[in-house]
């Protein structure tokens, strides 16, 4: 009988939840029994801003670490969590079906975003909200947070913020969508690259487990976090301004299609840069390549102050 497979995590609820849930696919589709493993990061026990400790690979490089020292067999994360260069010895084996990838804001009284008196305190520990937020010109206060699902609800329910801007997807996978007031349209704020995905990645040079794994992949969201990822890995070349993307594979007059729509933004949301792109879902990363050296070209490259794009090796949210 085959050893249970270890599945690393981070020991957060949302982690765990999101790690559960592979789990439960693994068992289905594979028969292979598997046991969580939590694995504690940088990102879990510094409380201080992302901006300085490295950004959102904090999260993820401690359980690589566990990964390659052959303490875990297979980690899973949120995907927009990942740096977009490559990382040695690691494969990405799976990206299952995508949750819901929009933003969702939970806020008193249950108003909505518009509802908002001038002067509210929003609270978000993403550039990327922040200056979306800033963008829609409501006057509101916009306050930097940190912490779980929990703590940053909590900030509403204690009266500390009037509301916040979390991740759709996590709120539905711990079953709190019950709290959201409004679902963000993308249109209104485009969500960080890879935003609703999974990451499963594994040990490259275990072959016989990424064919393993390889049942769990989606190639749809596949295809859709490939071309915002390759946005994103584009414009870090010459834009430190937040970033949103959101890709989707439609049915096309030929066949699917692959939509992309993306922004780039001043930390204060007075300038941006909005474009977006087709093609074949076969060449996600052409497509979302191509579509960041566009923008940079139309002027991107000049929003250079300010924090990291989401999803960089440098800056980013955390997981809510």
């Amino acid at each position: 009988m085959n050893a249970p497979l270890r599945l690393g995590t981070r020991a957060s609820a949302l982690a765990t939840t999101q790690s559960g849930h592979v789990a439960a696919m693994l068992r289905e589709r594979t028969g292979r029994e598997v046991e969580l493993v939590e694995v504690t990061t940088r990102g879990d026990v510094d409380r201080s801003p992302l901006a300085s400790i490295g950004g959102t690979g904090v999260f993820v490089s401690a359980l690589r670490d566990a990964l390659l020292a052959g303490e875990v067999d297979l980690a899973v994360h949120s995907l927009k969590d990942l740096p977009t260069g490559a990382a040695e010895g690691i494969a990405l084996a799976a990206v299952p079906p995508r949750e819901d990838p929009r933003d969702a804001l939970v806020a008193r009284d249950g108003l909505t975003l518009g509802e908002l008196p001038v002067g509210s305190r929003v609270g978000t520990g993403s550039p990327r909200r922040a200056a979306q937020l800033a963008a829609l010109g409501l006057g509101l206060e916009i306050t930097a947070i940190r912490g779980n699902v929990g703590t940053r609800i909590g900030h509403v329910e204690d009266g500390r913020l009037d509301a916040v801007v979390l991740a759709q997807a996590g709120l539905s996978r711990l079953g709190r969508d019950g709290e959201v007031t409004e679902v963000l349209d993308p249109f209104q704020m485009l969500p960080a690259p890879g935003q609703g995905a999974l990451a499963v990645e594994c040990r490259a040079g275990d072959e016989d487990l990424v064919a393993l794994l390889a049942a769990l992949d989606h190639p749809s969201t596949r295809a859709a976090v490939t071309a915002e990822r390759a946005v994103l890995s584009t414009l870090e070349a010459g834009c430190s301004a937040p970033v949103g993307a959101l890709a989707e594979v439609v049915e096309g007059d030929d066949g699917e299609e692959l939509w992309v729509r993306a922004v780039v933004m001043s930390t204060d949301g007075a300038l941006s840069v909005r474009m977006s792109a087709t093609g074949s879902p076969g060449d996600a990363h052409g497509v979302g390549s191509r579509l960041g050296q566009e923008m940079l070209a139309d002027g991107a490259a000049d929003l250079m102050e300010g924090p990291q794009p989401e999803g960089s090796d440098r800056v980013g949210e955390q997981h809510a």
